[in-house]
């Protein structure tokens, strides 16, 4: 299936976990995909599995909580294919631990990478991707859990994504920029070291997700991103999609 065909991507923390996932099913429906990142070995690794599978991949350095670096990376990418048609805003430090134990520059960074980076990103974008674009933004479900104990950090960052989510959709909806978050549980290797580090808190945790497993980064998270960005998901937009196998209710 190459629905996306013509299409050009822009994935960022797209050298692993679910970034990747999401690259691999978007050129896999044919986008051209900018493999954006920190480590440029890591970038290069995907965009190799991209292209071994008859992929267009470009490799792009970029560090999300420098305005520059998100400046060039956009650059880079409309230069070399012409322009931007769907964005996804994935790469996030991550500042979890209680109140307590997070400090302020852990917090700032979970900011500055997070709701920080994906309104400047979009903005950036913006010009392009509209006509056609789609955005796709990741939050996370931590701020449904029963117990906030060691999440209220995080979540207050994806928190603030989801608003952002919003906005734009209503914005942006007249100019045909379709704009959701997902909220996914899948493993990367951040979740799979926890699974293998915390083996007793990961039993429980899994046991709560009515489908009894976490999800994959590529065939259950990335395909639906993928599917998401097609036209058979044109009157979609503004919502906050739980991808975690039924665990989180969003009502």
């Amino acid at each position: 299936m190459a629905d996306l065909d013509g299409k050009v991507a822009l994935v960022t923390g797209a050298g692993q976990g679910v970034g990747q996932g999401i690259a691999y099913a978007l050129a896999e429906r044919g986008a051209k995909v900018a493999v954006t990142g920190r480590t440029l070995e890591k970038l290069e690794h995907s965009c190799e599995e991209i292209r071994r599978r008859g992929g267009e991949a470009l490799a792009v350095v970029c560090e999300v909580k420098s305005r520059e670096s998100l400046e060039n990376c956009v650059q880079r990418v409309v230069d070399e294919y012409g322009g931007i048609n769907i964005l996804v805003n994935n790469a996030q430090e991550v500042p979890l631990g209680t109140l307590e134990q997070v400090s302020d520059e852990a917090f700032e960074a979970g900011w500055q990478s997070g709701p920080q980076a994906t309104m400047r990103l979009m903005k950036m974008c913006y010009p392009y991707l509209k006509g056609d674009g789609c955005i796709i933004n990741l939050a996370s479900s931590a701020a449904k859990r029963w117990d906030m104990t060691g999440y209220g950090c995080y979540a207050a960052t994806k928190e603030a994504i989801r608003s952002l989510t919003r906005a734009a959709a209503c914005e942006w909806g007249p100019d045909n920029i379709r704009t959701n978050v997902i909220l996914p549980h899948a493993k990367s290797p951040g979740l799979v070291w926890w699974i293998e580090n915390c083996p007793d808190e990961a039993a429980e945790f899994i046991s709560t997700i009515p489908m009894q497993r976490v999800g994959e980064c590529e065939e259950d998270i990335g395909r639906f991103v993928a599917s998401l960005c097609t036209e058979d998901s044109r009157y979609v937009n503004g919502q906050s999609i739980a991808l975690d196998g039924g665990q989180a209710y969003l009502g």
